[in-house]
């Protein structure tokens, strides 16, 4: 590592600083992300998810089950072969045995995160984000959320649906628009969008789900009681944890990458990081070939190699964000979902996959539950790599047999396209 001139930081300058390679820079982020952690040999309990997020602070909610629910596959990639009810029971099932971990809120997107880190993320620390644009629905019907919260407080843990329904009868859901017949996901009920202003904004919290459909809940009878009881934090203190965290989770990372982890605002996570840089809880570094500053977490390792596989949701922290994974991998990675059929360049729900430090193929990957197969209808290797193809096929094989076994499907089934299609149907014969 050289020694680089001054870098310009938060409030002043910094004066020399360390200069590291793309290399460091990439074996520092899979590290931190838990890359270089060995997966249980045995089975997982509720140490090793504990143990995965100390490493990536949370988990991104997302609705497409495609393959499988995105907030269940970073822990897969990690951890191998779990079971969910695990992440299930953390999460939305808690019990006195085994007490709530995680909790529903605003981070990078809805996420699941730490229920100590809940209070950090309350909308005084966060940009205003689509939340803001409901301010004229409040206005039209200014008693409707104190309404939706009696629901909530008498009746919860409830869905939308449902607490409409509880509204209706004694007029106080007023003229607000219901969801009409055959609405898409999006056309939400005027009921719905004020749940979600007022769980965005941590008025009400979600107590549980099922099939998907979060139930409402008082915060109070959510959080543990040291949690909800604790006084809100400073938005400047909570920023700089945020920031903290951050670091801690990509090792090393320019400031829209420190930001980008919580959404946090340009000017606070400004602010955050000089602070944080001078009270010597962050490191500035150059990486060559990084057109920005950066900033490595003290706690970052640099191991020597990193070795394994794994698949990757399109929404894993080490991917989710797409040109940090294009300056890092080298890696073009984009979601075609939204992309008509005939356009799609791999396909509509692609996995990459990342073998030994390196992302090195990715496969358009749907769970056929009524076949009871996975089906890969498209797997590709990325070009320079270095890597034999027989070797990815053979990898990227394995691991959607565990993948398959995980989901309680029977096998793999890959169809024609993509360049890496015959070797990999080859290798699962092979088997």
């Amino acid at each position: 590592m050289a020694a680089a001139p001054g870098l310009s930081g938060g409030r002043g300058s910094i004066g020399v600083v360390r200069t590291i390679s793309g290399d460091v820079a990439r074996r520092t982020f899979l590290a931190a992300q838990g890359f270089t952690d060995p997966r249980p040999s045995g089975p997982v309990t509720r140490r090793h998810l504990q143990r995965v997020l100390d490493r990536i602070k949370l988990l991104q909610l997302d609705s497409v089950n495609v393959a499988v629910r995105s907030h269940y596959m970073p822990l897969f990639s990690r951890l191998g072969d779990y079971p969910p009810a695990l992440l299930d029971d953390a999460a939305w099932s808690p019990s006195a045995r085994r007490p709530r971990l995680l909790a529903e809120t605003w981070a990078h997107e809805a996420s699941l995160v730490p229920v100590t880190d809940w209070p950090l993320l309350g909308h005084k620390t966060l940009p205003r984000r689509w939340w803001k644009h409901y301010a004229p629905l409040l206005e039209r019907h200014p008693t409707l959320a104190g309404d939706i919260r009696a629901v909530v407080a008498e009746r919860g843990p409830i869905g939308a649906g449902a607490i409409e329904k509880a509204l209706a009868p004694e007029g106080r859901a007023g003229d607000v628009r219901p969801r009409p017949p055959g609405a898409t996901w999006w056309e939400r009920s005027e009921v719905k969008q004020v749940c979600e202003y007022l769980f965005a904004v941590g008025e009400l919290a979600v107590g549980t789900r099922r099939h998907f459909e979060r139930r409402y809940d008082l915060p109070e009878r959510v959080l543990p009681p040291e949690v909800f009881a604790a006084p809100p934090p400073d938005p400047a203190d909570a920023a700089r944890a945020l920031v903290a965290k951050s670091a801690a989770a990509l090792g090393i990372g320019t400031e829209t990458d420190l930001r980008d982890y919580y959404r946090l605002g340009p000017e606070r996570t400004r602010t955050a990081i000089a602070e944080l840089v001078e009270a010597g809880e962050l490191e500035p570094v150059a990486v060559r070939g990084w057109a920005r500053p950066a900033y490595r977490s003290p706690s970052a390792t640099v191991p020597r190699a990193v070795s394994g596989r794994a698949l990757l949701s399109p929404f894993d922290p080490l991917v989710w964000e797409r040109d940090r994974a294009e300056r890092i991998f080298g890696f073009r990675y984009r979601i075609e979902i939204y992309v008509p059929e005939a356009k799609r360049e791999y396909g509509y729900y692609v996995f990459p996959f990342l073998l030994d430090g390196a992302l090195v193929g990715r496969v358009d990957l749907k769970a056929d539950r009524v076949a009871g197969v996975l089906r890969v209808p498209g797997a590709f290797a990325e070009p320079g790599r270095g890597l034999p193809e027989s070797r990815i096929a053979a990898e990227l094989a394995a691991e959607l047999t565990t993948m398959a076994c995980w989901l309680g499907l029977d096998g793999v089934e890959v169809g024609e396209r993509g360049d890496l299609a015959a070797a990999l149907r080859s290798a699962l014969r092979a088997g």
